[in-house]
C-alpha cells in the first residue's frame, strides 16, 4: 500500500469516527459509518490474498447491510416522531432495528459470524484497527440512546454472546479467531450494563482497548499467527512474552489485574439492579473465556514443541521492544489500584 493512500484512509478512518460520536442528526451518524466502513477495506485486502479479499467483501457487504437497517430505523422514528436527533429514539419498532443494526455491526451473537473469519483474513494490525477502533462509532450509537433500548433483548444479546464467545473459542488454534471470540465475549459484558450504567460499558470499552491493544502488538511483534508459533515466541523475546502472559491474564479478568476492574464493576451495578441471576450467569459464562486464555498463557510460557525445528531458533529479536508495547501492556497490568478513583469518577 503506498504512503499516499494509507495516509487517505487513516484520514478517513478518524474524519468517519469522529463524525458518528460528534453527530446528532442520524444522517450524519450513517455518514460517518459508510466513511469508516470504506476507509478499512483497503488495510484488510492489502495482501491481496484471496483469504483477504474474502474477509474484506464479507466486511462490506455486512456493514453495508447494518448501515442500511439503522438508517431504515431512523427513518421509521422520523416519519413517527419527527425527530431526526438520535436522543429521541422513541418507536419501539425503531429501537428494535437499531439494536439489531448495533449488533450486527460489534459482532454481538447471533450476528458475530462474520468476525472472526475477517480477522483471520486480515493482518495484525488490521485486525486490532477491527478490534478497537471500528467498534467505538457503534459504541457509542448505544451510549447516546441506551435509555430508549428494550433491556430484555440486551441483556439475551449480551448472556449468548458471553457463552458462545467462550464456547467457540475453545478449540481454535489461530491467535486472531481466538481474540475474535474474545472480542465477542467482551461485548457481551458492554452489552448487559449499558442500559443502566452507560458510563461503565465505556470505561469497560477503554479497557478492553487498551489491554487488546498490548495483546495484538505483542503478538504481532513476535509474529504469531497461530499456536504452534506462540510455543517458540519465548526465545525470540523473552521479556515481552513475559508481560504478555501477564496482559492474557488482564484479558481474562483475573485480580490484581487491570482486566478485573470493569468486570467488578458491572458486577456490582448488575446486583445493585436486582439483576443477581444474570450477573451470576454471566460470571460463570466467562470461565469459559479463561479456559482459553489460560491455554495461551501454558503455550506462550511454559511449553516448547514436542519435536525439534527445522530452522534455527532466533534467541533475541534484532529490535528493541517499542514504547508503545511496553507502556500499553504495564498499563494492562497495574490499573486496578485505582479503582476507587475511577469508580467516583464514573
Amino acid at each position: 500500500m503506498s504512503p499516499h493512500a494509507k495516509l487517505i484512509s487513516i484520514t478517513s478512518m478518524l474524519i468517519g469516527t469522529t463524525i458518528t460520536i460528534s453527530s446528532n442528526h442520524w444522517a450524519m451518524a450513517w455518514t460517518g459509518l459508510e466513511i469508516n466502513t470504506l476507509a478499512i477495506i483497503p488495510f484488510i485486502s492489502k495482501s491481496h490474498h484471496p483469504r483477504a479479499i474474502e474477509a474484506s467483501t464479507k466486511y462490506f457487504l455486512v456493514q453495508a447491510a447494518a448501515s442500511a437497517t439503522l438508517l431504515f430505523s431512523s427513518m421509521t422514528n422520523a416519519w413517527t416522531t419527527g425527530q431526526w436527533d438520535i436522543t429521541q429514539l422513541t418507536n419501539p419498532t425503531s429501537c428494535l432495528l437499531l439494536t439489531l443494526a448495533i449488533a450486527t455491526k460489534l459482532g454481538l451473537v447471533p450476528f458475530h459470524f462474520w468476525y472472526p473469519e475477517v480477522l483471520q483474513g486480515s493482518s495484525m494490525l488490521t485486525a486490532l484497527l477491527l478490534s478497537t477502533l471500528m467498534k467505538f462509532p457503534p459504541i457509542t450509537l448505544l451510549f447516546l440512546t441506551s435509555q430508549s433500548l428494550n433491556p430484555f433483548l440486551l441483556t439475551t444479546l449480551a448472556i449468548l454472546s458471553t457463552a458462545l464467545g467462550g464456547w467457540m473459542g475453545l478449540n481454535q488454534t489461530q491467535t486472531r479467531k481466538i481474540l475474535a471470540f474474545s472480542s465477542i465475549s467482551h461485548l457481551g459484558w458492554m452489552a448487559i450494563i449499558i442500559i443502566y450504567n452507560p458510563k461503565l460499558t465505556m470505561l469497560t470499552f477503554y479497557t478492553y482497548l487498551l489491554i487488546t491493544s498490548a495483546v495484538f502488538l505483542s503478538m504481532n511483534k513476535t509474529n504469531t499467527l497461530k499456536l504452534s508459533t506462540l510455543m517458540i515466541s519465548w526465545t525470540k523475546v523473552p521479556m515481552l512474552n513475559a508481560m504478555l502472559l501477564l496482559t492474557l491474564l488482564s484479558l481474562a479478568g483475573l485480580p490484581p489485574l487491570t482486566g478485573f476492574m470493569p468486570k467488578w464493576f458491572i458486577i456490582q451495578e448488575l446486583t445493585k439492579q436486582d439483576m443477581a441471576p444474570s450477573a451470576t450467569l454471566i460470571a460463570m459464562l466467562s470461565l469459559l473465556s479463561l479456559f482459553f486464555y489460560l491455554r495461551l498463557v501454558y503455550y506462550s510460557t511454559i511449553t516448547l514443541p514436542p519435536n525439534s525445528a527445522n530452522h534455527m531458533k532466533q534467541w533475541y529479536a534484532s529490535k528493541p521492544t517499542s514504547t508503545n508495547i511496553a507502556i500499553t501492556s504495564a498499563l494492562s497490568s497495574m490499573l486496578l489500584p485505582l479503582s476507587p478513583l475511577i469508580l467516583t469518577i464514573t
